[in-house]
């Protein structure tokens, strides 16, 4: 199989080529390892060596021989280290899959690699003394956001059609944005993590993954969503079939588009203009499009997610042997401070903060069927802009100026509504990422809308300049 072949299929092509028998799992296997190899060189998204042999999987799940990548975000699966992106971490080698790495094995998902990530999950931006930058294929000087940075570099390079992801305050949304891919953040408890993994952030960290494609997130949704049953994964998931919402009718909606951040912070006109593009795109479909966002308390919203990072920083606090903090990056080091010094009382006023902004953002959704928004504020941001080892920096600081990069995305961490960015616009020879926003519990609405905008405002013919299906 060659690269340019193997590249322009996504998940589910390449799961129907290999169950027609036109190729074999082990030669896309063999395939997405060079493609692996070509990806990294340029992007640097791979936070280890390429496995060898790929994990273990099964042979007969609905995306059988798929390759696939994880993210070192924390234990992910039984025997691969994880660092969180940080010197200080040696490499922790977990016992045990989370259940959600179970039901990625259980799908048939061979997973080839672990990718980068910013220090403890916490910056937009995948910069870290430990890995270096993560480049975007894009643009090799600009920024892939973050958390998932690594695995958006990949996905959008070319490398694997599909990857895990997750996202504390938008960091699935965001790489999303910054390389031109799919990145759905479900619904609160639709996908179990397990105790050992995101369920711990208060509610507020999400897992899923990148894809390529609106019908990649449908099928994997499918494959992997369901409440959880114990460390281990012993029974399929419910099957809700997300994958037949995808070229459904959806009907008649109730849209609002907004792009005013709740903050304040200013947002690039070319940004702007692409989430208003999409408004005029549904308004010419029949929906009834008006001009709206919830009423949203900033200051309860940067309380919560402090309490996620206090969240994060706490569990190495409660660790038998504690990283050392001189080997940690200076926002690290402020997380760790909070984290020992926060109270009850701090976290009982938190949880009545998220409370109060999660009522309403319900609220709002009584009215209006969707939201759509600017994903970021801006293009994607050149490397280094966010300066994560910056001294002068306290933890509320340092969120507010995430905050000013990607103001839309936290507010749907903390209140529980599923929220997609689509690649649905293009600057500069940038991508722009236009977020889309549903009642809690209705995926099926995104994929409905997701696939019709795919079809109206088509972007698979979009590729960076570092694409592994280039010829030359």
């Amino acid at each position: 199989m060659e690269l340019h072949e193997y590249a322009r299929y996504d998940a589910v092509g390449i799961r129907d080529l290999i169950r027609s028998g036109e190729v074999t799992a082990g030669e896309v296997e063999a395939t997405a390892r060079r493609a692996l190899a070509q990806a990294d060189a340029q992007v640097n998204g791979l936070a280890l060596p390429v496995f060898e042999p790929a994990l273990d999987h099964a042979e007969d799940g609905p995306f059988a021989g798929v390759p696939f990548l994880i993210k070192d975000h924390g234990p992910v699966a039984e025997g691969v280290p994880f660092t969180l992106g940080s010197r200080a971490l040696p490499g922790i080698v977990p016992g045990h899959d989370t259940e959600l790495m179970a039901r990625f094995r259980a799908a048939g998902l061979v997973t080839l690699g672990l990718t980068t990530v910013p220090e403890l999950c916490l910056s937009f931006a995948t910069e870290s003394l430990r890995y270096g930058t993560t480049r975007n294929p894009w643009n090799l000087d600009r920024g892939v956001g973050g958390t998932s940075g690594g695995a958006a570099a990949l996905v959008a390079a070319g490398a694997v059609p599909v990857a895990h992801a997750s996202d504390g305050a938008g960091s699935i949304r965001v790489p999303a944005s910054c390389c031109g891919l799919v990145g759905l953040k479900p619904s609160r408890g639709r996908i179990t993590c397990g105790p050992d993994a995101g369920e711990a952030m208060l509610g507020m960290s999400y897992e899923f993954a990148l894809t390529r494609t609106v019908r990649d997130a449908a099928h994997l949704l499918d494959a992997v969503q369901g409440p959880g049953i114990g460390d281990k994964y012993t029974a399929p998931p419910p099957r809700c079939r997300y994958a037949d919402e995808v070229g459904a009718d959806p009907g008649r909606l109730r849209v609002a588009v907004t792009t005013k951040p709740w903050s304040g912070t200013e947002v690039d006109g070319r940004v702007a203009d692409a989430a208003l593009r999409v408004g005029h795109a549904l308004e010419r479909a029949g929906h009834h499009v008006t001009e709206a966002g919830p009423a949203v308390d900033h200051e309860a919203v940067m309380r919560s997610l402090v309490a996620e990072c206090v969240a994060i920083a706490a569990t190495l606090l409660m660790v038998p042997r504690q990283p050392d903090p001189a080997r940690m990056e200076a926002v690290s080091r402020q997380a760790l401070r909070v984290a020992r010094e926060y109270t009850g009382l701090d976290l009982l006023a938190a949880f009545d903060a998220q409370n109060r902004v999660t009522r309403s953002a319900g609220a709002f959704f009584t009215e209006h069927d969707l939201l759509v928004t600017p994903t970021l504020a801006r293009l994607p941001a050149p490397h280094g802009t966010l300066r994560y080892d910056d001294p002068d920096h306290t933890l509320t600081s340092w969120l507010e100026s995430l905050d000013g990069y990607g103001p839309f995305t936290m507010l749907f961490n903390v209140t529980g509504q599923p929220a997609i960015s689509l690649p649905l616009g293009h600057a500069d020879g940038l991508p722009v990422g236009v977020q889309i926003v549903a009642p809690y519990g209705r995926e099926d609405l995104l994929f409905r809308i997701a696939a019709h905008l795919e079809q109206a405002m088509p972007w698979k013919d979009r590729t960076p300049p570092v694409f592994v299906g280039n010829r030359s």
